[in-house]
Protein backbone atom coordinates (compact mmCIF):
# COMPACT_ATOMS: atom_id res chain seq x y z
CA UNK A 1 0.00 0.00 0.00
CA UNK A 2 1.27 3.52 -0.80
CA UNK A 3 2.45 5.69 2.05
CA UNK A 4 -0.18 8.04 3.47
CA UNK A 5 0.31 11.71 2.62
CA UNK A 6 0.19 14.53 5.16
CA UNK A 7 -0.73 17.97 3.83
CA UNK A 8 -0.38 21.55 5.09
CA UNK A 9 -3.03 23.89 3.65
CA UNK A 10 -2.02 27.54 3.46
CA UNK A 11 -4.80 30.04 2.68
CA UNK A 12 -6.07 33.10 4.52
CA UNK A 13 -9.75 32.19 4.06
CA UNK A 14 -11.14 29.65 6.54
CA UNK A 15 -14.01 28.74 4.20
CA UNK A 16 -11.58 27.94 1.41
CA UNK A 17 -9.44 25.81 3.70
CA UNK A 18 -12.59 23.92 4.72
CA UNK A 19 -13.23 23.27 1.04
CA UNK A 20 -9.68 21.98 0.59
CA UNK A 21 -10.17 19.61 3.49
CA UNK A 22 -13.39 18.29 2.01
CA UNK A 23 -11.71 17.67 -1.35
CA UNK A 24 -8.62 16.04 0.08
CA UNK A 25 -10.48 13.87 2.57
CA UNK A 26 -12.10 12.11 -0.42
CA UNK A 27 -8.79 10.38 -1.05
CA UNK A 28 -7.68 7.36 0.95
CA UNK A 29 -4.09 8.35 0.15
CA UNK A 30 -4.27 11.49 2.29
CA UNK A 31 -4.08 11.30 6.08
CA UNK A 32 -3.35 14.32 8.26
CA UNK A 33 -4.44 17.74 6.99
CA UNK A 34 -2.99 20.77 8.79
CA UNK A 35 -3.89 24.43 8.27
CA UNK A 36 -2.18 27.82 8.22
CA UNK A 37 -3.75 31.18 7.40
CA UNK A 38 -0.52 33.02 6.54
CA UNK A 39 2.86 32.25 5.07
CA UNK A 40 4.64 33.15 8.30
CA UNK A 41 2.60 30.55 10.19
CA UNK A 42 3.15 28.00 7.43
CA UNK A 43 6.93 28.31 7.78
CA UNK A 44 6.68 27.73 11.53
CA UNK A 45 4.30 24.78 11.22
CA UNK A 46 6.32 23.13 8.47
CA UNK A 47 9.38 23.02 10.73
CA UNK A 48 7.29 21.46 13.51
CA UNK A 49 5.13 19.05 11.51
CA UNK A 50 7.23 18.28 8.43
CA UNK A 51 4.21 17.44 6.21
CA UNK A 52 4.75 15.57 2.96
CA UNK A 53 3.31 18.41 0.91
CA UNK A 54 2.22 22.06 1.16
CA UNK A 55 -0.79 23.38 -0.75
CA UNK A 56 -0.12 27.11 -1.05
CA UNK A 57 -2.27 30.06 -2.07
CA UNK A 58 -0.44 33.06 -3.57
CA UNK A 59 -2.59 36.03 -2.50
CA UNK A 60 -2.35 36.32 1.29
CA UNK A 61 -1.60 39.01 3.88
CA UNK A 62 1.94 39.22 5.21
CA UNK A 63 4.75 38.24 2.89
CA UNK A 64 2.43 36.29 0.59
CA UNK A 65 2.63 33.02 -1.27
CA UNK A 66 5.68 33.54 -3.48
CA UNK A 67 7.88 34.70 -0.61
CA UNK A 68 6.53 31.82 1.52
CA UNK A 69 7.60 29.37 -1.17
CA UNK A 70 11.08 30.90 -1.34
CA UNK A 71 11.53 30.78 2.43
CA UNK A 72 10.30 27.22 2.76
CA UNK A 73 12.57 25.98 -0.03
CA UNK A 74 15.51 27.92 1.36
CA UNK A 75 15.08 26.42 4.83
CA UNK A 76 13.83 22.99 3.72
CA UNK A 77 15.21 22.20 0.22
CA UNK A 78 13.19 18.97 -0.04
CA UNK A 79 9.88 20.71 0.71
CA UNK A 80 7.22 19.89 -1.90
CA UNK A 81 4.80 22.70 -2.70
CA UNK A 82 1.67 22.78 -4.86
CA UNK A 83 0.29 26.23 -5.68
CA UNK A 84 -3.53 26.40 -5.65
CA UNK A 85 -4.47 29.89 -6.83
CA UNK A 86 -7.16 31.96 -8.54
CA UNK A 87 -4.50 33.24 -10.96
CA UNK A 88 -4.10 31.39 -14.25
CA UNK A 89 -1.76 33.83 -16.02
CA UNK A 90 1.58 32.33 -17.15
CA UNK A 91 3.55 34.98 -15.27
CA UNK A 92 2.28 33.66 -11.92
CA UNK A 93 3.03 30.06 -12.88
CA UNK A 94 6.55 30.95 -14.00
CA UNK A 95 7.30 32.87 -10.81
CA UNK A 96 5.93 30.11 -8.60
CA UNK A 97 7.96 27.41 -10.35
CA UNK A 98 11.11 29.55 -10.23
CA UNK A 99 10.53 30.10 -6.51
CA UNK A 100 10.53 26.33 -6.02
CA UNK A 101 6.94 25.05 -6.36
CA UNK A 102 6.53 21.59 -7.87
CA UNK A 103 3.05 22.18 -9.24
CA UNK A 104 0.37 24.73 -10.07
CA UNK A 105 -3.41 24.41 -10.38
CA UNK A 106 -6.24 26.91 -10.20
CA UNK A 107 -9.09 27.05 -7.72
CA UNK A 108 -11.53 26.51 -10.56
CA UNK A 109 -10.09 23.04 -11.21
CA UNK A 110 -12.05 19.88 -10.35
CA UNK A 111 -11.52 18.21 -6.94
CA UNK A 112 -9.98 15.22 -8.74
CA UNK A 113 -7.32 17.50 -10.19
CA UNK A 114 -6.29 18.72 -6.74
CA UNK A 115 -6.05 15.16 -5.42
CA UNK A 116 -4.14 13.93 -8.47
CA UNK A 117 -1.68 16.81 -8.18
CA UNK A 118 -1.13 16.23 -4.46
CA UNK A 119 -0.49 12.50 -4.92
CA UNK A 120 1.81 12.96 -7.91
CA UNK A 121 3.93 15.66 -6.28
CA UNK A 122 4.13 13.73 -3.00
CA UNK A 123 5.61 10.85 -4.99
CA UNK A 124 8.32 13.13 -6.39
CA UNK A 125 6.66 14.27 -9.61
CA UNK A 126 5.47 17.62 -10.91
CA UNK A 127 2.03 18.78 -12.02
CA UNK A 128 0.74 21.81 -13.91
CA UNK A 129 -2.93 22.02 -14.81
CA UNK A 130 -3.19 21.12 -18.54
CA UNK A 131 -4.89 24.36 -19.64
CA UNK A 132 -2.25 26.40 -17.81
CA UNK A 133 0.56 24.27 -19.23
CA UNK A 134 -0.73 25.07 -22.73
CA UNK A 135 -0.79 28.81 -21.99
CA UNK A 136 2.71 28.54 -20.55
CA UNK A 137 3.99 26.80 -23.66
CA UNK A 138 2.54 29.55 -25.86
CA UNK A 139 4.07 32.19 -23.57
CA UNK A 140 7.51 30.56 -23.74
CA UNK A 141 7.29 30.28 -27.54
CA UNK A 142 6.33 33.96 -27.74
CA UNK A 143 9.30 34.95 -25.57
CA UNK A 144 11.64 32.89 -27.74
CA UNK A 145 10.28 34.58 -30.85
CA UNK A 146 10.67 38.01 -29.24
CA UNK A 147 14.21 37.17 -28.18
CA UNK A 148 15.12 36.20 -31.75
CA UNK A 149 13.68 39.48 -33.04
CA UNK A 150 15.69 41.48 -30.53
CA UNK A 151 18.85 39.65 -31.59
CA UNK A 152 18.14 40.65 -35.20
CA UNK A 153 18.64 44.33 -34.31
CA UNK A 154 21.91 45.91 -35.40
CA UNK A 155 24.15 47.32 -32.61
CA UNK A 156 22.97 50.86 -33.40
CA UNK A 157 19.32 49.80 -33.51
CA UNK A 158 19.73 48.04 -30.18
CA UNK A 159 21.21 51.17 -28.59
CA UNK A 160 18.24 53.22 -29.78
CA UNK A 161 15.80 50.50 -28.68
CA UNK A 162 17.33 50.52 -25.19
CA UNK A 163 17.34 54.31 -24.80
CA UNK A 164 13.76 54.74 -26.01
CA UNK A 165 12.66 51.94 -23.67
CA UNK A 166 14.01 53.90 -20.70
CA UNK A 167 11.61 56.74 -21.56
CA UNK A 168 13.91 58.96 -23.60
CA UNK A 169 12.37 60.90 -26.45
CA UNK A 170 13.69 60.44 -29.97
CA UNK A 171 15.47 63.79 -29.75
CA UNK A 172 17.05 62.91 -26.39
CA UNK A 173 18.26 59.58 -27.78
CA UNK A 174 19.77 61.40 -30.75
CA UNK A 175 21.65 63.76 -28.45
CA UNK A 176 22.85 60.90 -26.25
CA UNK A 177 24.23 58.96 -29.23
CA UNK A 178 25.52 62.05 -31.06
CA UNK A 179 23.31 61.25 -34.04
CA UNK A 180 20.94 63.40 -36.05
CA UNK A 181 17.28 63.41 -35.12
CA UNK A 182 16.38 62.09 -38.60
CA UNK A 183 18.82 59.19 -38.29
CA UNK A 184 17.32 58.10 -34.97
CA UNK A 185 13.80 58.42 -36.40
CA UNK A 186 14.79 56.13 -39.29
CA UNK A 187 16.35 53.60 -36.92
CA UNK A 188 13.32 53.81 -34.67
CA UNK A 189 11.06 52.90 -37.58
CA UNK A 190 13.32 49.97 -38.44
CA UNK A 191 13.35 48.78 -34.83
CA UNK A 192 9.57 48.77 -34.62
CA UNK A 193 9.27 46.88 -37.90
CA UNK A 194 11.77 44.21 -36.82
CA UNK A 195 10.13 43.80 -33.41
CA UNK A 196 6.60 43.82 -34.78
CA UNK A 197 5.43 46.66 -32.55
CA UNK A 198 3.83 50.05 -33.23
CA UNK A 199 4.07 52.19 -30.12
CA UNK A 200 6.71 53.28 -27.62
CA UNK A 201 4.69 51.76 -24.78
CA UNK A 202 4.86 48.36 -26.51
CA UNK A 203 8.59 48.87 -26.99
CA UNK A 204 9.06 49.65 -23.29
CA UNK A 205 7.04 46.60 -22.20
CA UNK A 206 9.06 44.36 -24.49
CA UNK A 207 12.35 45.70 -23.16
CA UNK A 208 11.18 45.30 -19.57
CA UNK A 209 9.96 41.75 -20.23
CA UNK A 210 13.41 40.73 -21.46
CA UNK A 211 15.36 42.52 -18.75
CA UNK A 212 16.87 45.09 -21.11
CA UNK A 213 15.85 47.96 -18.84
CA UNK A 214 15.44 47.86 -15.09
CA UNK A 215 12.10 48.99 -13.73
CA UNK A 216 10.81 48.87 -10.21
CA UNK A 217 8.38 46.03 -9.60
CA UNK A 218 4.86 47.11 -8.62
Amino acid sequence: MSKKISVLLVDDHAVVRAGYKTYLSLSERISDIFEAERGEIACQLYAQLEPDLVVMDLSMPGFGGLESIRRLINRHPHCKILVFSIHNEPVYVTRAIKAGAKGYITKSSAPETLISAVCLIAEGGTFVEPSIAQQLAVSVATEMDESARIKSLSPREFDIFRLLATGMSTREAAESLCLSYKTVCNHNTSVKEKLGIKTLSELALLANRHGIVNRSQP
